[in-house]
């Protein structure tokens, strides 16, 4: 890792401490403010990153630039549900290429779809029940959709068998099963705060992966 790269990540940490107060404390200004700048600075870190295959940084930092499309969506005070989730489904695309160029293990990649499927049968059908049975039945087809492009992102992290990449997934996997339980079952106390920890974390993962 670079000086330059150290650098950014340690501000990308301050930003994202940021937005979690913010989110805590309910301050929006702030929280519109930290929110996209979060990932910004990590998208500068990545760039800043010496890595062995740069192509693999290429699909990462397209990702990046996805999910940060994302977050300006659901951020919003309108609802932008649809269009932030076709981003970050974008954006998980983008990862599995990533990581497809990267190089996963068969072997790994059986594993990963054992695990991934243990989670889809005990948290995922209890979502997708929640929004057939909720009053935007119309958003199944594309949560099955997203629930889908992120278990094979998820999947194809375990099969590069890199440590910060299924970290970096399975956090972003808990951070979205989150944002669904909330919208589409119940709302559980201080959800949003432990949705964008658990985010921040994850991408920070993934662009650790890369070193």
């Amino acid at each position: 890792m670079t000086g330059a790269s150290f650098l950014l990540l340690a501000l990308t940490l301050v930003v994202a401490a940021g937005d979690w107060h913010a989110v805590f404390h309910r301050l929006t200004a702030l929280e519109y403010v930290c929110k996209p700048l979060t990932m910004v600075v990590l998208i500068a870190t990545a760039v800043a990153l010496d890595v062995d295959q740069p192509a693999v940084r290429v699909w990462f930092v397209v990702a990046l630039v996805f999910c940060l499309l994302g977050d300006v969506f659901l951020m919003l005070p309108s609802d932008k549900f649809v269009f932030g989730l076709a981003s970050f489904l974008i954006g998980h695309l983008a990862y599995i290429v990533g990581m497809q160029v990267d190089g996963v293990v068969a072997t790994r990649l059986a594993v990963g779809a054992v695990l991934v499927l243990v989670v889809v049968v005990v948290v995922g059908t209890q979502i997708v029940g929640g929004v057939r049975r909720g009053s935007e039945p119309e958003l199944t087809g594309p949560v099955l959709a997203y629930m889908t492009v992120i278990s094979v992102m998820v999947m194809s992290a375990i099969g590069t068998g890199h440590p910060a990449a299924i970290l970096g997934a399975g956090s972003f996997f808990a951070s979205d099963a989150l944002i669904a339980w909330n919208r589409f079952l119940r709302e559980t106390r201080h959800a949003r705060l432990a949705i964008m920890v658990t985010y921040h974390l994850a991408q920070i993962g993934l662009v650790l992966s890369l070193v």
